[in-house]
């Protein structure tokens, strides 16, 4: 067998060495028009920033090691320009000499990654803007720093890359403003999560300027100016490009190669595309969603090594298949570690879901071995009793909580089954009733009736609406003070039962504290005394007053 992979970042190189641990004998071929394989694009901010040391570190394999390890040929600086899917031929043009050749292929494997979207701006190509995407970008945007010590960057994108990359310049001591048309960060994620980040970041010394569009890069081939669709112009240095990016999907179109809803390349399980002998896998094909089954496209390179060792396997004579997503992401800025998988609660309710929603701020272990808060946001579906999706937001074992939610998730558990878990404790580790279920207890209750919760943005809704409610704050009266939900009245939870005596016990009444374990403690109080519509605040007044100063 011939097989020929265009592409050898993660799903091209993954594609073909689990079709030589499969296959002896065949003939495997990689082309790809770029300088380096197999490179860690996610490691690109921290080697500009210089916590990598070396590119050598993101570049671990070259074609070299392929051959001796795998004999595998890749051959970089190589361009597939047209493929004949009738004669199982591809012309190839080498970049370097300019020569041109046709290879033919018994299977073909499309592994042509994604590339950075560069917007239409005024300027754009100035020597001193920057996309970060490849190994080349990373070099070009190093060298810039070092050579020049800029004193301001304009980032335009707040996405994963766009963070980081913000955090990293700001540590080498540049100024860095960022720019995104959306008005938050992080967009994919809910706003009354990404507030904390974006408050984490301006006390880290980033401007953000959410909610506008950069218009214009002035300069005469090297941008000094950034303009805006409002009129804000910003002194720069220089500009990353963090919008985002596209699949290739260019050459598999030119060849007939069905498309997905998503704009890249449609696959079924196997990674089989609509034409015979040809496999899609990476960054330029979609998956599908866990949670809806429906097409799905996240570039990361996890997904990427997935799927291309399942289309090396199933070349190969293999029986492995592609289980689909949740699109599970992870970052960390300046010490915070932000992390997300499923739906958000917008998704799950622009898709029908009858949503339970909960905000869970609780330490990652016990306060005496230095514990700090973490923020869990969970959507789960009343109908199903399943979780739907997951949003983190902490400094410590935040990771650990993403990777137990996504193997439930995945596994179908419903929340009732997080309370059982018999997760690893040890006080340096975690606390004994651990955020995990923590979680499944809280929402189980609240989907039961048994201790309703209530979001800030409902509560506010109802509010507005001039709803009589009866709000009550159960902090200290310092605490009550110095910030509070509107129309609350201050009642200690060692007064509750007194108070209790005078108030109507019929009236929506909803309960809170900073992050709501007094508030569910109060919340069964008044449960047990015959109140009969009793919500707790979920996240309590920290998650409130986030969400009045932020906006949802």
């Amino acid at each position: 067998m011939k097989l020929v992979i265009i592409g050898s970042v993660a799903a091209g190189t993954s594609v073909a060495a689990k079709a030589r641990r499969n296959n002896e004998d065949a003939q495997i071929t990689i082309y790809d028009r770029d300088y380096d394989i197999s490179y860690s694009g996610c490691g690109i901010p921290y080697y500009v920033g210089g916590e990598v040391e070396s590119r050598d570190d993101l570049t671990p394999r070259d074609a070299a090691f392929f051959k001796k390890r795998y004999n595998i040929d890749v051959m970089t600086r190589h361009n597939v320009t047209t493929v004949d899917k009738d004669a199982k031929t591809v012309t190839v043009e080498n970049l370097e000499t300019g020569d041109t050749f046709t290879d033919s292929y018994d299977v073909l494997v499309l592994a042509t990654g994604a590339t950075s979207i560069i917007p239409p701006i005024p300027g754009v190509k100035s020597d001193n803007v920057f996309p970060i995407r490849n190994i080349q970008h990373a070099e070009a945007t190093r060298s810039f720093v070092d050579s020049t010590n800029p004193k301001h960057a304009t980032i335009i994108g707040a996405g994963f890359i766009g963070l980081e990359m913000a955090e990293q310049l700001k540590l080498r001591g540049v100024d860095v403003t960022i720019i995104e048309r959306v008005p938050q960060v992080m967009p994919p994620l809910d706003k009354d999560m990404v507030c904390r980040v974006e408050e984490h970041l301006e006390k880290n010394g980033i401007e953000l300027m959410l909610g506008e569009t950069v218009t214009e890069l002035v300069g005469d081939g090297h941008v000094e100016r950034v303009v805006t669709d409002s009129g804000k112009t910003i002194e720069t240095d220089f500009v990353i490009l963090s919008v985002g990016v596209r699949p290739n999907v260019e050459l598999a179109m030119n060849m007939g190669v069905k498309l997905g809803e998503t704009g890249a390349i449609a696959v079924n399980e196997r990674m089989e595309t609509n034409i015979p002998d040809v496999y899609a896998a990476g960054d330029v094909a979609e998956s599908f969603s866990i949670v809806t089954g429906k097409p799905i496209w996240r570039p990361l390179g996890s997904t990427a090594n997935k799927m291309g060792r399942t289309a090396g396997d199933v070349i190969t004579g293999g029986h492995l298949e592609h289980r689909g997503i949740l699109g599970t992401g992870i970052f960390k800025v300046f010490g915070l570690s932000v992390a997300q998988t499923g739906l958000s609660e917008k998704e799950a309710r622009e898709l029908g879901y009858d949503i339970e929603v909960l905000h869970n701020t609780k330490p990652d272990k016990p306060a005496y071995m230095g514990g700090k808060d973490m923020t869990i946001k969970a959507i789960a579906d009343r109908s199903t009793r399943q979780l739907l999706g997951i949003q983190i937001v902490g400094f410590e074992g935040v990771d650990k909580r993403i990777d137990v939610f996504v193997t439930a998730i995945t596994l179908k558990a419903k929340v009732d089954d997080l309370f059982h878990l018999d997760l690893a404790y040890a006080p340096p580790f975690s606390t004994t009733k651990d955020p995990v279920m923590y979680t499944g207890m809280v929402l189980s209750n609240s989907i039961d009736k048994a201790a309703r919760l209530i979001t800030p943005a409902e509560l506010q809704t109802r509010i507005d609406a001039g709803e009589d409610m009866q709000i009550i704050d159960t902090r200290k009266a310092a605490q009550f003070e110095k910030a509070c939900v509107d129309c609350a009245v201050n009642v200690p939870l060692g007064n509750l039962r007194e108070a209790a005596k005078d108030m109507d016990k019929e009236k929506p009444t909803v309960v809170y504290c900073n992050g709501g374990v007094t508030g569910n403690a109060a919340q069964n109080v008044l449960r047990n005394l015959g109140f009969t519509d009793v919500y707790n605040l979920s996240g309590g007044n920290k998650n409130y007053q986030l969400f009045k100063k932020y906006g949802n």
